[in-house]
């Protein structure tokens, strides 16, 4: 996989989504389900947006103890989605257990991300909250340390640190960044953003967009727009 840009499908239900998707003559975008629209309409869902063409990154962030994820990517491994992701801060233990239970019989498996810090996140809600009083880009370095050592492809985080992610553990160690917004756009309830341009020069390998892209008048036209500024 090339750079790209996912499409954040973030719909209460599935009529809304399709109207959406529908709004796409040619191009198929890659698309992330998360939360919400997963609980709402069930592997269905999955199976139904598979079929019309596009990728899918099923953005659920799991994190329990290992035997249990296990179990939950055996049977997530079974929706032929392209990306998957859990919590680093799940241990490596539980990321390991993650990697066995998504991988086939036949050896392939979607790929495997952790989220390393939220980019609703920033320093003091860290601090305050998780009693974790490390600087962030250190955490957010540390955690993609681990997931490369537990087997994982890549890493969930900010463009902000995609950069530093692919010098700790290599240029083929995935870096999928949420928190891009246009340069004229609301930032909403991220924190640590930046604009497709400049995640490109940063590093990233897939930004994720919702809202710039979802509430657009054009969603195409904000999609085209993203993927040129992101992979030309």
């Amino acid at each position: 996989m090339g750079k790209d840009v996912i499409v954040a499908c973030d719909f209460a239900s599935a009529e809304q989504t399709y109207a959406f998707l529908d709004r796409f003559d040619t191009k198929k975008p890659f698309v992330k389900i998360g939360m919400e629209l997963f609980y709402a309409e069930g592997p269905a869902i999955v199976k139904e947006i598979k079929k019309r063409g596009h990728k899918i990154f099923l953005d659920l962030k799991l994190h329990d103890i290992p035997n249990t994820v296990k179990k939950a990517m055996r049977v997530l491994s079974e929706l032929d989605v392209d990306m998957v992701n859990l919590h680093a801060a799940g241990t490596i233990p539980m990321m390991e257990a993650a990697l066995e239970g998504l991988t086939r019989a036949d050896g392939s498996r979607p790929i495997l991300l952790a989220v390393t810090q939220l980019t609703s996140t920033d320093q003091e809600t860290m601090t305050r909250d998780l009693l974790i009083n490390e600087d962030i880009a250190d955490v957010v370095i540390h955690y993609a340390r681990n997931a490369a050592k537990a087997g994982l492809d890549g890493v969930v985080c900010s463009p902000l640190e995609a950069k530093k992610v692919h010098e700790v553990c290599g240029a083929g160690f995935y870096t999928v960044t949420p928190g891009v917004r246009f340069a004229d756009g609301e930032v909403g309830d991220q924190k640590r953003v930046m604009t497709p341009a400049q995640a490109k020069i940063e590093g990233s390998d897939y930004i994720v967009m919702g809202r710039p892209i979802t509430q657009a008048d054009d969603p195409a036209a904000a999609y085209e727009r993203a993927l040129k500024e992101f992979t030309e």
